[in-house]
């Protein structure tokens, strides 16, 4: 654990309730959801920028449904997208964190990492080092085999993200979203990968630098 910490990823600290762990990197706390956020948060959903690859922008009673799924996700699993805080910053900033999806594909059951983050924010690295801190968790603390990872062939920023976290990409993997309608733009789907094993190796070459 002492090289994670030496690379500013995650360290679990108390938790914050009795299913949502609190971690934190160098900028960064991941913390449970509170009601203070849900108004960041729906200003952040009805941002098209924000929304751009994503079905729609969400009205205020969608995006409150949505933090109540990631609260019953919590309660669930243990784990979920936890809130983002910038040290010094700003109190919220959006979502980084771990996902159970439910539709099917081939691929499934998974894990998903994810991440949204307003766009004061954009191009400051959080998100990238928000996933990290998620991924820490999820294979030593999880102790999970793979994490995936997908987004429409367009969204550019997400993928470029998924690539300096370590995942990787195989074209054979891509698939049609089966929540989405044939034709629609949103369609086609690129996914990104990234084993512990792959991780580890990841790990020490980076503290062996």
């Amino acid at each position: 654990m002492a090289r994670q910490n030496e690379l500013n990823a995650a360290t679990v600290l108390p938790r914050a309730s009795a299913t949502a762990p609190q971690l934190q990197s160098k900028r960064l706390i991941l913390r449970s959801w509170c009601d203070a956020d849900r108004e960041v948060f729906a200003e952040m959903s009805a941002d098209p920028r924000v929304m751009e690859h994503l079905p729609s922008v969400l009205s205020r009673s969608e995006s409150d449904a949505f933090i109540m799924r990631i609260r019953e996700h919590f309660d669930q699993k243990g784990f979920g997208l936890w809130a983002v805080e910038a040290k010094g910053v700003a109190p919220f900033i959006g979502f980084a964190g771990l996902s159970v999806p439910t539709f099917e594909a081939s691929f499934m059951p998974c894990v998903e990492i994810g991440w949204r983050i307003a766009t004061p924010f954009w191009g400051k690295g959080y998100a990238s080092e928000g996933a990290r801190a998620a991924l820490t968790f999820a294979f030593e603390t999880l102790r999970l085999d793979e994490v995936l990872s997908w987004t429409v062939p367009a969204n550019v920023r997400s993928t470029r993200v998924m690539e300096a976290i370590g995942m990787m990409r195989d074209p054979t993997d891509d698939f049609d979203h089966p929540s989405v309608p044939d034709g629609h733009r949103l369609k086609r789907h690129v996914l990104y990968r990234l084993s512990r094993s792959q991780w580890v190796e990841q790990v020490d070459r980076t503290f062996a630098r």
